[in-house]
């Protein structure tokens, strides 16, 4: 059920051997190890870069049709295996398998996205004050490029830079999780039959300190994308800095939840009981900190508290399973901390509140009430299943207390006041702003933050432009 874990480098599938060096591949929810993972030394990462070098030269000239039909070909090999790539998403990350089908399906959709996107990069003329001289404005790849991936999304991510990244013409070279990389290793699997030429697209595993300063030092590479925490993003961001090359950084997210007296109250727990506990929390856009508008705070949190004690825990694979485990150990020893500070700090957990089994890495959804502003919960990004409620008064208190975080990735409102609405269009600090809904991420709109949250987006015409530059020609006759 599980992938078939190798490297890719120049057009080729490179296994475990025994002078390589690896490491064990879990399963969250029991702790066994599935799979054994190949790990890429200097030498890989060198071959690497050359051939992604050697490639750029002939695929950032390629036609867009050509670059389009692999692309979509891909997408296409993706959608006729989705019942296998469901099971090595759950089994290597833990989500349960609905939710993997989801994820997949997003994934596709944004290479077919981009397969068409590409097709449509376009410069422009502009008419010159010299009667002899015209202006040529052209949109070139940047060249190739190194890209980083997150254990949570481990085809989005992944299928986010990939596609975009192949569309606008670059080479690219993907350091995946090492705790998640089936997924990534499938889309590879997928590219490769499809006819992508060598070197154009290549997947490296390994120690994330070590193969991300070989990379992003490389004189080769001429762009960096990374989806992760913000202390690795602006470390990666300084080591970008000493080549002055591009860098798109999707960083850490704490994003608020503003829940109003006039909002569809049904329509809004409907909403966010699913959306809280989709991925057990551990998504960068979850709706993190909730602030309710006092008239509902005390029935909100009650609500939702209902809504997590129903959840059943259990594998992904099972098709009763409410909610998966978390990826790793880590996470559930971090959401004891966020639980040991909110009992410090006088909230009350109304359920939840503690591991739950003795295999694998499950935590009870949890909701907490009666905590003040400077709680671990409403201070740092929790990225895990725990809800904390807190009510407000008026529209610039919500305001001041979604904005009081250095974080801004995304944040969410519910409420039918069409003025309410425009106020949070303009006053709120996030990247994306999603208000009476969730759907703040679709192909074919921008995923980006601001502040503390990174830089550019990905998704949309933008994620295409981040793998471009402008150049302009004067020609004169």
């Amino acid at each position: 059920m599980y992938a078939n874990l190798e490297l890719y480098i120049d057009g080729r599938f490179v296994g475990k051997d025994a002078a390589r060096a690896g490491e064990a591949v879990t399963d969250p929810a029991t702790g066994q190890t599935i799979a054994e993972l190949p790990h890429a030394g200097e030498v890989e990462v060198d071959e690497a870069l050359a051939a992604s070098k050697r490639a750029f030269a002939s695929w950032s000239i390629a036609s867009p049709l050509e670059r389009s039909s692999i692309l979509r070909k891909a997408a296409q090999i993706m959608r006729d295996r989705l019942d296998h790539l469901c099971n090595v998403m759950t089994l290597e990350q833990g989500k349960p398998l609905v939710e993997a089908r989801s994820e997949w399906t997003h994934a596709i959709e944004i290479f077919e996205w981009c397969a068409e996107e590409g097709r449509r990069v376009y410069g422009r003329t502009i008419r010159s004050r010299f009667p002899s001289t015209e202006h040529i404005v052209m949109q070139v790849p940047v060249g190739p490029c190194a890209v980083f991936t997150p254990w949570n999304f481990p085809a989005l991510c992944p299928a986010r830079k990939i596609s975009a990244a192949l569309a606008a013409g670059c080479t690219v070279i993907v350091r995946a999780s090492s705790e998640t990389p089936g997924c990534a290793v499938e889309i590879m699997r997928a590219l490769h039959e499809a006819g992508l030429p060598a070197g154009c697209a290549q997947l490296l595993f390994g120690p994330a300190s070590q193969l991300s300063e070989q990379l992003i030092l490389a004189p080769e590479i001429a762009k960096i994308s990374f989806t992760g925490s913000t202390p690795i993003g602006k470390h990666l961001m300084g080591l970008a800095a000493k080549g002055a090359k591009r860098t798109t950084m999707e960083l850490g997210g704490n994003a608020p939840v503003l829940v109003f007296g006039d909002c569809d109250y049904d329509a809004a727990i409907a909403t966010l009981s699913g959306a809280k506990f989709r991925n057990a929390g551990q998504v960068c856009v979850s709706p993190a900190r909730f602030f309710v508008h006092e008239s509902l705070a005390e029935r909100f949190a009650r609500d939702m508290a209902d809504y997590a004690a129903g959840l059943r825990l259990g594998s992904g694979l099972e098709a009763d399973t409410g909610m998966g485990p978390l990826a790793n150990a880590r996470r559930v020893d971090a959401m004891e901390e966020f639980i040991a500070d909110a009992h410090a700090k006088g909230g009350t957990v109304l359920t939840g509140g503690k591991r739950e089994g003795n295999a694998g890495h499950f935590f009870r959804p949890t909701v907490v009430s009666g905590l003040p502003t400077d709680a671990m919960l409403f201070r740092d990004e929790c990225f895990g299943p725990i809800l904390p409620v807190m009510p407000f008064s008026t529209l610039d208190e919500a305001i001041e207390l979604a904005n009081n975080v250095d974080a801004g990735l995304a944040g969410y409102a519910f409420t039918r006041d069409l003025g309410t609405a425009r106020q949070l269009m303009n006053r709120i600090e996030t990247g994306m702003l999603g208000i009476n809904t969730m759907a703040v991420s679709t192909p074919e709109a921008p995923f980006g933050g601001v502040g503390e949250s990174g830089h550019g987006s990905e998704g949309g015409t933008e994620g295409l432009q981040a793998y471009l530059d402008t150049k302009l020609v004067s020609l004169a006759s």
